[in-house]
């Protein structure tokens, strides 16, 4: 019996494949040092030197921030591609965990912006080649068939917010008593345990098939490789040289061109699946179908994504954090906050695991759970829009705004982050298994792009205006992708 027959049969994690617990103890580490790092580095990146920071703009930060993210998720596009052609997905994700732990090291030393700018190159990478080959690994422990697909991929999800929801508490902490250097440090520890888990689960758990590449290069294939390769670089260099001469080349124009090389990337991914002779007929129609259901995605991103910058700027500007609730006096660190996110995605998984299992065959199709989360998600930056208007921008408000905020985007996050991930394995071509993983992330780094650009308008005066022009976007969003659910359902040719 093949591997994918076997674990149809293997129910002994929760009722899925055993291999499913290694890759989620996997991803908790990755992203409880991903995100621990996160929480306080817009902080580290504008607080003032004599406070342990960089010293930067904060509007500079921001972008940073979120140009930071976009290339983390660009980069799957190089793990999608080394996966699939030359490593396999069980090498291309340890290679990543290592590059990853070495980012976080270059952060806790005291560096300045140069151990900034280390540190960034390495996660980008390192993340690049874990995260996609992860997600693809979860889906090819099930047959197409096998109807607990959406439902171990939520519990993959609930992994990632494990790690996610203990991070901002652990990290923070260092920081506070300690510096930032030892926040970073214990971010570099998490992604140990991480490579710890994977290296010994993987062995045990994990097919054999991970560890071969789906579309190993042709002996001609690697010369093509190196000239493409070698002319992209060689263009990459024109560019900023030309930038140079003309007396514009600075950090924020250079976010302007790494924010455009993210939205065009997705493009051209999508051509070359489209164009490819190694796409079916039936696999081409699946690809469109996909298109609107990634744009809806990036859409949902761009706002999530933000709570890392806007609402952390919200939080440490505009936020009453100290709390009284009967005598108990509560002070809290701004960089808690990012714990809400993982904290309503663990109380809400249950809920829809349980919700997609007992519906089974009758459960809304995938186009449709993106739309209903496209219109939640709106609502979540509706919320922000109150006590701006009701009191003002430089007034301190009370951290139960935050907390509703993420409370109502968690929602639009289970119904768009586990399916996405589930249908994306669903409608990938053959030969483009890891690679199509990537479109999924994708989708995150040219949300994020934009917002590298839009963040910039977020200044004091402004904010309401901000949130209810992110929040129409989106609710526009999901109303035409409601329009469009038939025609998608169509192009999936009978995938749910």
């Amino acid at each position: 019996m093949d591997n994918q027959g076997n674990n149809q049969l293997d129910r002994s994690f929760f009722g899925q494949p055993r291999g499913l617990s290694t890759l989620f103890m996997t991803e908790m580490w990755e992203r409880f040092s991903y995100y621990g790092m996160k929480a306080i580095l817009i902080y580290y990146m504008y607080f003032s030197i004599a406070k342990g920071g960089l010293g930067m703009d904060k509007g500079l930060a921001a972008s940073i921030m979120s140009i930071y993210g976009s290339l983390v998720y660009l980069s799957s596009v190089l793990g999608g591609f080394l996966s699939d052609r030359i490593w396999g997905s069980r090498k291309t994700v340890f290679y990543g965990g290592v590059l990853i732990m070495f980012g976080h090291i270059c952060l806790s030393l005291p560096a300045g912006k140069i151990g900034l700018f280390f540190s960034i190159c390495l996660i980008t990478i390192g993340t690049g080649l874990l995260k996609p080959n992860v997600s693809e690994m979860v889906g090819t422990l099930y047959t197409p068939e096998d109807t607990r697909r959406d439902s171990g991929f939520t519990i993959f999800v609930f992994g990632i917010n494990l790690g996610s929801l203990i991070a901002p508490i652990a990290v923070p902490a260092m920081w506070s008593t300690f510096n930032f250097h030892a926040g970073f440090s214990l971010a570099a520890i998490g992604m140990f345990f991480g490579l710890v888990s994977y290296w010994y689960g993987g062995k045990k758990y994990l097919s054999a098939d991970s560890l071969y590449p789906d579309d190993p290069l042709e002996p001609g294939d690697a010369k093509k490789l190196s000239f493409r390769t070698t002319l992209g670089v060689i263009a990459f260099a024109l560019v900023l040289l030309i930038m140079y001469v003309f007396g514009a080349f600075n950090i924020a124009n250079f976010i302007t061109l790494l924010s455009i090389i993210a939205v065009v990337t997705p493009i051209v991914y999508f051509t070359v699946m489209l164009t490819s002779k190694k796409t079916t007929k039936h696999e081409r129609s699946r690809v469109w179908a996909y298109v609107p259901l990634f744009i809806a995605a990036a859409i949902f991103w761009a706002i999530e994504e933000q709570g890392m910058v806007v609402l952390a700027l919200f939080a440490q500007e505009q936020t009453n954090n100290t709390v009284h609730i009967f005598n108990w006096v509560i002070h809290i660190n701004p960089a808690n906050y990012q714990s809400l996110n993982p904290l309503f995605i663990l109380i809400y998984t249950p809920i829809f695991a349980t919700m997609w299992t007992k519906l089974g065959k009758k459960q809304p199709s995938s186009p449709a759970k993106f739309s209903m989360g496209m219109v939640v998600t709106g609502f979540s930056y509706l919320l922000m829009v109150i006590p701006v208007a009701m009191f003002g921008p430089y007034a301190k408000v009370s951290p139960f705004w935050l907390v509703g905020s993420w409370a109502i985007v968690e929602i639009g996050e289970l119904l768009i982050s586990p399916i996405g991930l589930s249908v994306t394995t669903k409608l990938a071509p053959r030969a483009f298994q890891s690679s199509m993983m990537s479109m999924w992330f994708l989708a995150d780094s040219a949300g994020q792009a934009v917002n590298s650009q839009i963040v910039k308008f977020y200044t004091p005066g402004n904010e309401a205006v901000y949130f209810a022009g992110n929040a129409l976007v989106a609710i526009a969003a999901g109303i035409v992708l409601f329009f469009m659910i038939k025609p998608i359902k169509r192009l999936m040719e009978g995938v749910l």
